[in-house]
C-alpha cells in the first residue's frame, strides 16, 4: 500500500491577499509633522497681517466720519475746523476698540482754498497703525 504523503507547500500570496500593516511608520509621521509645520509657518504671518487690516478698518470708518463732520462744518462756516470739540458731537469714539485716541486735525484756508488733514493713531494692539484723511478724501495708512 502506498501511503499518502503530505506535501508541505508554502502558500504563495498574491499582492491583493497580503495583509497591509496597520498604522503609520515613524518616518511617515515625521514627514506629516514637517509638512504641517511648514504650512503653518507660512500661514501665521499672513493671518496676523489680515488681523491688522481688520483693525485698520475701524480707523478707516473713523476718518471717514471725521471727513463727513468736517464737510458739515464747512457747509455752515465756509471753512474747516482745527478743533475736535466742533466735530465730536457727530462722532463717537467711545465704542471703538482700536482707535480710542482723539485725532489730530490740521485745517486752513477758507472757501475754495480750504483744506484739512485728520490723523488718528491706534491704541492697544493697533498702536503703530496711523491713518490720515484729507479734504479730498484721500486716505493714507501706515503701520500695517
Amino acid at each position: 500500500m502506498q501511503r499518502d504523503k503530505k506535501i508541505n507547500r508554502k502558500k504563495v500570496f498574491t499582492p491583493s491577499e497580503k495583509k497591509s500593516p496597520e498604522g503609520f511608520t515613524l518616518i511617515e509621521l515625521l514627514v506629516a509633522i514637517i509638512i504641517v509645520g511648514a504650512l503653518s509657518a507660512m500661514a501665521v504671518p499672513i493671518f496676523r497681517q489680515n488681523i491688522r487690516r481688520v483693525m485698520a478698518t475701524e480707523g478707516h470708518a473713523m476718518v471717514g466720519a471725521i471727513r463727513t463732520a468736517q464737510r458739515i462744518y464747512f457747509a455752515e462756516y465756509n471753512r474747516y475746523t482745527n478743533n475736535w470739540a466742533d466735530l465730536e458731537q457727530n462722532i463717537d469714539i467711545n465704542n471703538n476698540k482700536y482707535f480710542k485716541t482723539m485725532p489730530s486735525i490740521l485745517a486752513g484756508g477758507t472757501g475754495h482754498e480750504a483744506n484739512f488733514t485728520a490723523t488718528i493713531i491706534g491704541s492697544g494692539d493697533a498702536a503703530d497703525i496711523k491713518i490720515s484723511i484729507n479734504h479730498e478724501g484721500v486716505i493714507t495708512v501706515t503701520g500695517l
